[in-house]
């Protein structure tokens, strides 16, 4: 899967490979954390779309952790020296059912890398590219886009509320804070500090609050489509657009059409967050 034309420094990609079982404990504490029942979670029944984002999780020793709370660069993904990483969206395709209970296996590489220069200066965007097996066949293909780039400005608050519901469609209102995002920071095994320090994610990155996860806004977009479909879903994407923050409600807005459904997360101020697509099969 690795590309070996791909460099950063003295740094080459190298595989990563995940195996272990599909818990069903993991899957009822991220159902307690989104606030959804435990009715049907137990061995052999499908995982629900997006859940597997709480399995396969690398194992950083302390000694081995940056400043930031996240593993030190250089091991899977590259050394960028860039303060802030982002991640910026996903692309996920559901083959077969992930069963819970059964043993599973992960593996993962860097397929490109790429040095920009955008509105906030020098990017560095990396593509992690993920599939996930079981009985040794493919249930799930995942590709990551990580975007780092400098810090050293605030970012502003959200503006005054400006948030109208759509004349068609589903909404929803969610507030994500500061207890919800350390309980999902916990089962994805992520330190990231600007999820639950709240000093450091001022003084240092320059948020003016805790800043909601990416994958966290993802999940509760796809459980929110889910919701008004009984239809399976075959593949989800996802690209962030704005930060969301703990101190704030934000609103989650879809509709159907045809086999697809568009969803978006947009925050009280009326700037959209988060745009998603999920579809579904005929």
């Amino acid at each position: 899967m690795t590309d070996t034309d791909i460099r950063y420094g003295d740094w080459t990609p190298q595989n990563e490979v995940i195996t272990e079982r599909i818990d069903a404990t993991q899957a009822r504490k991220l159902a307690a954390t989104l606030d959804r029942t435990e009715d049907g979670i137990e061995d052999g029944a499908p995982l629900p779309a997006m859940w597997h984002w709480v399995y396969f999780l690398p194992r950083a020793p302390m000694a081995a952790i940056g400043t930031d709370g996240h593993p030190e660069r250089g091991g899977f993904f590259p050394p960028v020296e860039l303060q802030r990483r982002m991640f910026a969206g996903a692309r996920t395709t559901f083959h077969k059912p992930l069963l819970i209970g059964e043993e599973a296996t992960r593996t993962g590489a860097i397929t490109a890398l790429a040095e920009k220069e955008g509105r906030a200066g020098r990017m560095v965007l990396a593509t992690a590219q993920y599939t996930i097996a079981q009985g040794g066949e493919t249930c799930i293909t995942d590709t990551h886009d990580i975007i780092y780039i400098a810090g050293g400005g605030e970012t502003p608050q959200p503006g005054p509320d400006a948030w109208s519901p759509p004349d068609d469609g589903w909404h929803k209102a969610v507030h994500v804070d500061g207890v919800m995002l350390f309980r999902y920071s916990a089962l994805i095994f992520n330190g990231h500090r600007i999820h639950f320090d709240r000093e450091y994610t001022r003084d240092e990155e320059g948020y003016p609050g805790l800043v909601v996860t990416g994958p966290l806004t993802a999940t509760l977009l796809a459980g929110f489509a889910d919701e008004h479909t009984d239809r399976e879903m075959t593949a989800f994407s996802f690209r962030g657009r704005a930060p969301l923050f703990d101190f704030a409600p934000f609103h989650l807005t879809g509709h159907l059409d045809g086999d697809t459904a568009a969803l978006e997360a947009q925050r009280n101020d009326g700037v959209t967050a988060m745009t998603a697509t999920a579809e579904y099969a005929a």
